[in-house]
């Protein structure tokens, strides 16, 4: 018995994984890992971290590069295939539209199956609801009704049994921009807030206020929300607080580590530029059709790269299209990214335009490049930490999948990312933002490769959706 055990063992100790990376500095941010191993991969899933050499059928030879999980993206607008092959050459293994969300989350999942490069996720979203529910126009965010008109009761009732839809459904979270929705009130926030805790869904939230234009304090909209996860007990992501909070950013990020201090389930992200970006026709630039003192030279209009005076503004404003704002600095910016609560989220767009902001292809070259390489404002753990392990663990009280994601240990899903921290760096910029990040060697989902030698594999679809339990 023990002879045939011993065979056995041997047998299976014989058989090579099917892909081995192999000499690589291998970081995982659960365990602490930070040292050269192997890395086995079988079906999908990291089989081994060995301290000594394994073989498998096909080997990466991974010497003086860093060997992480794959980075996760909980803040992407850019949700289609071309989109999709600028993330993963930006290292990004999973992708997740989590603020503005939709308002058909099955119909979503349906119409990328089988056809992603990488992994992708969706929220509920209450901008979707609400335009749906008061028949906005608008394309992606309202533009009439759903920002302008206070809900009724019955309205209200008809927002929350879509909000209960989407999560039977399999929504990740629910998305919520008040920014965009001004006349929803406390009211109807809190009402889809108590859905969400019941979900146990985070609540990922552009704060009301909270704007490039926003003349007023962005503190009071972080307090609302605040408010809403204290009463409800919902789970809350505060998104790119730097550009919410601007020149308030330390007060922003003392208000939110207190919050947790006191035991509130509260968490935040960044993301690594000087400037936003928006619809121009999106309520938030209401203010600015009445305003003729306004610096209109700090839009830029996306689709041409040409600064805005008052006259384009409205010419424009009129079509709708996106615009790229110049209100942060440098200062604030670096102030967050040295913080350690916020993870690093892109809050990126797709490339409809023809173009996009930069952050849609190069944040976490970015961060890995600038924040860790020259600037030294964090470590290249804790840079993979807030890229990988926060996000991941974000969401996993819904999605259990995501125990799974965002470490590099036995167990976990073959979603890694290889790169040079010599040389990693983001290409794009604010007048060409259609240029893959650098130094991103290999990107592995489900074990599959989609960059091979700093190259896009072409066809490779091995993305899923990833979602919660679907109830209905």
């Amino acid at each position: 018995m023990k002879w045939a055990w011993f065979l056995m063992a041997a047998s299976l100790g014989a058989q090579p994984y099917d892909l081995v990376i192999g000499n690589g500095r291998v970081i995982d941010p659960e365990s602490g890992l930070d040292a050269v191993r192997w890395v086995g991969i079988a079906g999908g899933t990291v089989r081994a971290v060995s301290a000594t050499p394994i073989e498998g059928r096909r080997t990466i030879d991974a010497r003086g590069l860093v060997v992480a999980p794959g980075f996760i993206d909980l803040h992407e607008h850019g949700q289609d295939f071309e989109a999709y092959t600028f993330q993963a050459r930006d290292g990004v293994t999973s992708s997740f539209e989590l603020e503005v969300g939709t308002a058909d989350v099955a119909a979503w999942y349906a119409a990328r199956e089988g056809k992603s490069a990488i992994h992708h996720g969706v929220a509920i979203g209450h901008i979707p609801v609400r335009m749906h529910v008061f028949h906005d126009p608008g394309g992606f965010l309202p533009v009439a009704a759903a920002a302008h008109t206070p809900a009724g009761g019955q309205q209200i009732e008809e927002m929350k049994r879509l909000m209960e839809r989407g999560f039977r459904q399999g929504a990740v979270a629910a998305g919520f921009g008040m920014v965009y929705t001004p006349a929803a009130s406390r009211w109807e926030i809190l009402e889809m807030f108590r859905i969400a805790a019941r979900y146990r869904a985070s609540c990922h939230v552009h704060l009301r206020g909270a704007s490039s234009v926003a003349t007023g304090e962005p503190e009071e909209g972080l307090e609302e929300v605040l408010a809403a996860a204290a009463v409800t007990g919902a789970p809350l992501q505060v998104v790119h607080i730097g550009a919410s909070a601007r020149q308030h950013a330390p007060e922003m990020l003392q208000i939110l580590t207190e919050a947790r201090s006191r035991g509130l389930d509260v968490t935040t992200e960044m993301y690594p530029y000087t400037a936003g970006s928006t619809d121009i026709s999106s309520s938030v630039l209401d203010p600015l059709a009445d305003r003729t003192d306004f610096d209109y030279h700090n839009i830029q209009w996306v689709a041409t790269g040409e600064r805005l005076t008052r006259e384009s503004f409205l010419r424009y404003r009129k079509q709708g299209g996106l615009v790229i704002i110049f209100a942060n600095t440098e200062e604030m910016v670096d102030l967050v990214a040295r913080h350690p609560l916020p993870m690093i989220a892109s809050d990126g767009f797709g490339y409809a335009a023809g173009n996009a902001h930069p952050r849609s292809a190069g944040t976490f070259s970015r961060i890995l490049g600038v924040y860790v390489r020259e600037k030294g404002l964090m470590t290249l753990p804790e840079a993979i930490r807030k890229m990988t392990l926060m996000p991941a663990q974000r969401l996993e009280a819904r999605v259990p999948a995501m125990k799974r994601k965002g470490r590099l240990q036995a167990g976990a899903d073959a979603d890694i990312t290889v790169f040079d921290p010599a040389t990693v760096r983001d290409r794009s910029t604010y007048e060409n933002g259609k240029v893959p990040s650098e130094g991103i060697r290999y990107v592995l989902v489900g074990g599959v490769a989609v960059v091979k030698d700093g190259r896009l594999v072409a066809g490779a679809t091995p993305g899923r959706g990833i979602r919660a339990a679907v109830s209905e």
